[in-house]
């Protein structure tokens, strides 16, 4: 039996996830209403928890960018909004408590922070220094942010960010990130280099890994946080599982390089936060183009791969960060390259923009009063 238009768009509807609340707003009971008309115009009915929930202009984005990747249909959507009756808050609010019993473990991570894993499908195509550079990008909008080096035999961060220490504990016995001042903004951040040295090998199994990353979340002593960026291990093994359960209101960002392979290796990890109820924020394609101390602009790994990815997946292109030997020698020295007076003004410029369009359209830090955020957190002290 041939789908029709409306469970078409419907099924595109589940890939939409709710920031907050970690699942997609067709199963959540967002979706009150599909219609398709002869001409192909869609209609959508959105019924959210309050009337002016302050997520509502993103979760509007996400439904308009679904429905652009149905075929036969107007891309632009018509989106009316509603509020949820009692009866339908209620059933929402069951639904939360099934999950929370059966998903994620308490954490230090403050509930309105914004969660952004960066992730990648293989490794080499940047995603490290992609966080490193963002994380102080961020920091110097203002904001505290906090990295999770969740690449544990791998990490680099620290040397990235040119922090070092050994990690401590206060009178709770909760681990104390390492803080380093970004102005107006703060890093707090954890990683395995504050506990091993840097040239010794981590050979642990899948096992130990997951339960050093589930450490560093419920025994960090995080505070106070607007983001934490986590920089997780390429690919889509036990931390990356092990990391939706545990955080399943992160959104993920994921980084890829021009070729159409390495495209095609990201789209796992997008396929991996889909089936886990993560939202993806977005791509931002690394090492996108080379230009010479002549000026001219070499296309080294090919074009487009960052487009035709976020294309395939429906969110947005977020930036795309030239290649350039400052990014690699800013990343060696602990200079990052988006505040580095030696790196070129192009590579300074696309990394600022990212961090402003995560900050400002991506994933903005908004307040969680009397919205589905605040039922979740007292649906999570209801179960603990």
């Amino acid at each position: 039996m041939p789908i029709t238009p409306q469970d078409a768009v419907l099924n595109a509807l589940k890939g939409v996830v709710d920031p907050e609340l970690g699942d997609n707003i067709v199963d959540l009971g967002m979706v009150q209403g599909v219609q398709v008309a002869s001409d192909g115009q869609v209609t959508i009915r959105i019924a959210l928890t309050i009337a002016g929930c302050p997520l509502m202009k993103q979760i509007r984005q996400d439904v308009e960018r679904a429905v652009a990747n149905v075929p036969n249909v107007i891309p632009t959507p018509e989106i009316e909004v509603t509020t949820m009756d009692q009866k339908e808050r209620s059933r929402l609010m069951d639904r939360l408590r099934r999950r929370a019993g059966e998903n994620a473990p308490d954490t230090q991570i403050p509930g309105d922070a914004r969660v952004l894993a960066i992730a990648s499908g293989k490794g080499g195509v940047g995603k490290s220094s992609i966080t490193a550079n963002l994380s102080v990008a961020i920091a110097a909008l203002g904001y505290t942010v906090g990295v999770l080096d969740a690449d544990i035999s791998g990490f680099s961060i620290p040397r990235m960010l040119g922090m070092d220490g050994q990690l401590r504990a206060d009178d709770s016995k909760k681990i104390i990130p390492i803080e380093k001042k970004i102005e107006p903004g703060l890093l707090k951040v954890i990683s395995m280099g504050f506990l091993a040295d840097e040239s010794s090998a981590i050979m642990w199994r899948g096992l130990l890994l997951n339960r050093a990353v589930q450490q560093f979340l419920q025994d960090v002593s995080w505070g106070d946080l607007d983001y934490l960026l986590v920089d997780m291990p390429p690919g889509t093994g036990d931390i990356q599982m092990g990391l939706a359960r545990m955080l399943p209101h992160a959104e993920m960002i994921i980084v890829t390089t021009p070729p159409e392979a390495a495209q095609k290796v990201a789209q796992r990890a997008a396929s991996m936060a889909r089936k886990s109820y993560l939202r993806i924020a977005g791509v931002i394609e690394n090492m996108s183009d080379f230009t010479c101390e002549h000026g001219t602009t070499y296309e080294l790994f090919g074009s487009g791969g960052g487009e035709r990815l976020a294309m395939e997946i429906g969110v947005p292109l977020i930036g795309s960060v030239p290649l350039d030997v400052s990014v690699a020698a800013g990343g060696d020295s602990g200079r990052p390259a988006v505040t580095s007076s030696e790196a070129h003004g192009t590579v300074r410029d696309a990394l600022t923009e990212i961090a402003r369009r995560i900050t400002t359209d991506m994933a903005p830090v908004v307040s969680m009063d009397g919205c589905t955020g605040r039922m979740l957190e007292n649906v999570r002290r209801a179960i603990g």
